[in-house]
């Protein structure tokens, strides 16, 4: 690079660099790269576009576009990911808010909004979307549960960030909540990617994302064997399961909810099979 650089210079060629290199979304990456190199947020670069970059900018933004070349996620150099027009701090104890997984949350706010419900989120994570709800839904109580005690450290901050009050819980699939009252709806975003397509995966998720909150056992959908008749027990009647899958799995899905009274199967974005909803009886 010669020496002296402007933003919209860095700009430009940045993006060219990652689009050669075939990356997705090359000026949106460019972009959150150097607004976090600068200290600055998207749109205040467009209205410094003619702002030198010294020497020393220049080197950190470069160690951070050569992260990114070997394949760590955006969010986890940057240290954040928005979801629902909310920020979350990730890092790579948690895996990295999708927005597949917002095509479930605005399925539930179509359901649920102006109501005051009683909501569990199950293999919380970075708490997306646990605290997503609990801000579009402020009359609403949320308690939320994760295996992980390091993914539940990050949902706590995410929680406090955005200002909702989330009650959360440390354990496996519904077990803490025993003593809990019966829920209005259980939304659950559970490992469910089998060995086999594991090992398929995009490097960038698979050598940076943790293990634990993508892989399944068997077909993919043993975790959530287990939880459905725990959220049978749980749920009011008339209460409902909302539950993100594998794009293949909308048939054995289907099935294994025979318990529950309504079954659906919702498409993504892509039109592809991604999310079991289930009303009790």
């Amino acid at each position: 690079m010669e020496n002296r650089w402007n933003i919209k210079e860095l700009l430009v060629w940045t993006t060219r660099y990652f689009s050669e290199r075939g990356m997705d979304n090359p000026r949106l990456e460019a972009e959150l790269l150097l607004a976090h190199t600068l200290g600055q947020d998207r749109v205040q670069l467009y209205a410094d576009y003619d702002r030198p970059v010294n020497q020393e900018e220049r080197q950190g933004f470069k160690e951070l576009i050569q992260r990114r070349v070997r394949g760590e996620p955006v969010a986890y150099i940057v240290g954040y990911r928005e979801f629902m027009s909310l920020r979350f701090q990730v890092n790579s104890r948690v895996l990295i808010p999708r927005p597949d997984t917002e095509t479930m949350v605005e399925k539930i706010l179509d359901l649920c909004r102006g109501r005051s419900l009683h909501i569990c989120d199950v293999g919380t994570g970075s708490g997306a979307i646990a605290v997503s709800l609990a801000h579009y839904l402020p009359s609403s109580r949320v308690v939320a549960t994760d295996i992980s005690e390091e993914a539940l450290s990050i949902a706590r901050l995410n929680a406090a960030a955005n200002q909702v009050e989330i009650d959360f819980h440390q354990g496996d699939l519904l077990a803490p909540l025993q003593d809990y009252p019966p829920l209005d709806l259980i939304v659950a975003n559970l490992p469910y990617i089998p060995i086999d397509e594991y090992r398929a995966l995009d490097p960038g998720v698979r050598d940076y994302e943790p293990v634990q909150a993508l892989l399944a056992p068997g077909d993919g959908l043993d975790l959530y064997r287990r939880l459905l008749p725990q959220a049978l027990d749980k749920l009011k009647s008339g209460g409902y399961l909302f539950a993100e899958i594998g794009y293949h799995q909308g048939m054995p899905a289907q099935e294994m909810a025979s318990g529950f009274q309504q079954v659906e199967i919702i498409k993504d974005m892509a039109g592809r099979d991604r999310i079991l909803k289930a009303r009790k009886g």
